[in-house]
């Protein structure tokens, strides 16, 4: 079966859910939407574009969780190391943490780790441009823009504009091993 995929209007359907959602449960206060790289921080700040139109105090960072990691040996390669950037302060702050795809929950337990070095948030919420389910720990979304029905060994490949050059998502079915 050849792969389905989603468009870059999809994406841009999910991104806006993802606004809708973050502004109807938040009521216009202070938020710090963080990044996860890589793609997760894209996401982010396309969703900082979008609430940017409210009259709210936003700040933008970006994470990187490659130390926090508890999947090594299962990684063909050696992680490749990014810079997180915080600029603003995360004690106390209502924290959202964003990436592209949420799957065994184990990238945003990682996040979590990573976070607490930086300080101890008032609030850390999730939100994510696509669910595919599958967790392996008891981690769940607070906001998501597409939620997709996937078999635990498919593939999603998320291609983003800024990363990739285009706007697009595919998912592969594979075979159960």
């Amino acid at each position: 079966m050849p792969p389905l995929t989603l468009t870059a209007q999809d994406i841009a359907t999910a991104l806006e859910n993802l606004a809708l959602a973050i502004r109807e449960k938040t009521h216009g206060k202070a938020l710090a939407l963080i990044g996860i790289h890589s793609r997760g921080d894209e996401v982010a700040q396309r969703l900082l574009n979008i609430l940017s139109e409210d009259d709210r105090d936003l700040s933008f960072g970006v994470l990187d969780i490659s130390l926090y990691r508890d999947d090594f040996e299962h990684l063909h390669t050696n992680p490749a190391l990014q810079q997180s950037d915080i600029p603003f302060t995360v004690e106390g702050a209502h924290i959202i943490l964003v990436d592209d795809v949420l799957f065994t929950g184990r990238t945003i337990r990682a996040a979590l780790g990573a976070l607490s070095d930086y300080g101890r948030p008032a609030k850390v919420e999730l939100a994510v441009l696509i669910d595919r389910g599958h967790r392996e720990m008891p981690i769940q979304p607070d906001y998501v823009g597409l939620t997709l029905d996937t078999r635990r060994h498919d593939h999603v490949w998320v291609s983003l504009e800024g990363s990739d050059g285009l706007d697009q998502v595919q998912i592969v079915e594979k075979p159960n091993p």
